[in-house]
């Protein structure tokens, strides 16, 4: 089995899921998370609300399949944590702009 090679922000995110100072300097200023249902403007928010779900589930994600759809980077993760239905597959929609993500929308 060979290691699933990303494009280095979307690397770059899954290393400092913990980190969210780290986090943040993945994204574009501007840039827009979508997380089941909930939307986040920025990188503060983005910060803010990372900040917030590490704390709260503590999660590990380990992404398995890379594929590009509509212009966009789509990986599947299995994600490990303290929540409902823990270990789950979610899937990760980044849009990146000049090496950064500039949106992000995550889903069951």
């Amino acid at each position: 089995m060979h290691a699933l090679t990303l494009p280095e922000p979307i690397a770059a995110y899954f290393a400092a899921e913990h980190n969210p100072q780290a986090l943040a300097q993945c994204f574009t200023p501007q840039a827009v998370m979508n997380d089941v249902g909930h939307t986040y403007t920025g990188i503060e928010a983005i910060k803010a609300f990372m900040a917030e779900a590490s704390a709260r589930y503590n999660a590990t994600s380990v992404p398995f399949a890379i594929e590009r759809e509509d212009g966009c980077q789509l990986v599947r993760a299995t994600v490990t944590g303290n929540f409902p239905g823990s270990p789950t597959v979610l899937a990760y929609r980044f849009r990146l702009e000049r090496g950064l993500i500039a949106s992000l929308e995550i889903r069951a």
